[in-house]
């Protein structure tokens, strides 16, 4: 089978699974979470900046900047309180001939220990709280990345294949796949980067599995019964364009504006429309060194009605620093990074702290990368 079969067998599994599912807003939602702490502080004003193992998530033509021989990153933080965890882990290899980057993304959101009170209440009426057993909700990811040069000098390209799982407890579970690829080129101290996510409409497969003991509880309090289903993801777009200045010797800053459109129909964005809605995220990084950093970016920009009628505009700002130690035990070099997410509780998001670790080893002096 040739290349143009393979491209038009892709095509056609994945149209037929656009003519019979359905479109969703907000739909992988647990996608658009920033990785790591300088995503979070940016406000995801990152995509044409990013130039380490975190680019397989971000912007896939980063990978190619890798100046290691491996790159491992972690990313643990907690939301709503600690309801909700989220946990990354990523390797990204460059290939020896300097031009190629290959990396593995593993992505879970998900609420443990979730009350299952289906059995609570006996047959007689009576409230048996032995019944109550635990499940969690889990949305998995994993991306399988790859990354190249180009034969234009300062243009590097990319793509990940993405695998989705979703779990709720024995009751459901889903599975699906989709393609993000993306593109970074650089002149002089300008960056710019364009990313394509979901390109071929990502899709999950859902599937129920009640017992008949389970849909008769539902159908007596009033509760749908789900039936299996098709949920699709739109494709989205991603511009993004940074500089990065050396003010003096050893200070430099680097601003980054990302401007977002989806195609799923109107959201509450900066921008409105149906299909498509535009959002814009600012970004700032400031650095001595390159050792020591200062990061903050506004995002989330949402239209809002006061408690007076009026209309108003919301956002989300966030802040973080980060630390590079060279020569850490087995690390050439390990970044740590801190964000704390919607300063001043401007948007309805809750707070979170953000910590991640990036740890670069054997760090290799590539030439034109």
């Amino acid at each position: 089978m040739n290349r143009f079969q393979v491209l038009l067998t892709i095509s056609v599994v994945f149209f037929t699974f656009s003519a019979f599912g359905q479109v969703r807003k907000f739909s992988n939602e647990f996608l658009t979470i920033p990785v790591n702490a300088r995503g979070m502080a940016m406000s995801e004003a990152v995509n044409a900046s990013v130039d380490d193992v975190s680019s397989a998530f971000y912007n896939p033509a980063g990978l190619i900047r890798l100046q290691t021989d491996l790159e491992v990153a972690f990313t643990h933080t907690e939301y709503f309180a600690g309801v909700s965890k989220y946990d990354y882990i990523a390797f990204a290899l460059p290939f020896d001939d300097g031009r190629r980057s290959l990396a593995l993304s593993m992505i879970r959101f998900a609420v443990d220990d979730i009350p299952n009170t289906l059995d609570l209440i006996e047959d007689d009426g009576s409230i048996n709280y032995d019944n109550i057993k635990s499940f969690s909700v889990g949305d998995y990811a994993f991306l399988l990345t790859y990354a190249q040069k180009t034969g234009i000098e300062n243009l590097n390209v990319g793509g990940n294949v993405k695998i989705v799982y979703r779990r709720a407890g024995s009751f459901a579970n889903s599975i699906g796949f989709g393609i993000d690829i993306g593109g970074q080129y650089q002149h002089k101290e300008w960056l710019f980067a364009i990313t394509a996510k979901d390109i071929t409409t990502t899709f999950n497969a859902w599937s129920f599995h009640f017992t008949e003991e389970e849909k008769q509880t539902l159908a007596v309090t009033n509760n749908e019964i789900p039936e299996n289903s098709l949920e699709l993801t739109a494709p989205s777009l991603h511009f993004s364009a940074a500089y990065d200045y050396l003010v003096k010797e050893k200070f430099g800053i680097l601003p980054e504006i990302k401007m977002t459109v989806t195609t799923d129909g109107k959201r509450n964005t900066l921008i409105q429309s149906d299909p498509l809605s535009i959002d814009l995220s600012l970004g700032l990084e400031l650095h001595y060194q390159r050792i020591i950093f200062l990061r903050g970016g506004i995002g989330n920009f949402q239209r809002a009605t006061d408690d007076y009628g009026e209309k108003t505009y919301s956002f989300q700002p966030n802040i973080g620093l980060g630390f590079k130690l060279n020569n850490f035990l087995f690390a050439e070099n390990l970044k740590v990074d801190y964000a704390f997410s919607d300063i001043g509780n401007q948007s309805e998001t809750l707070y979170s702290h953000v910590i991640s670790i990036v740890a670069s080893i054997n760090r290799k002096n590539k030439q034109g990368k």
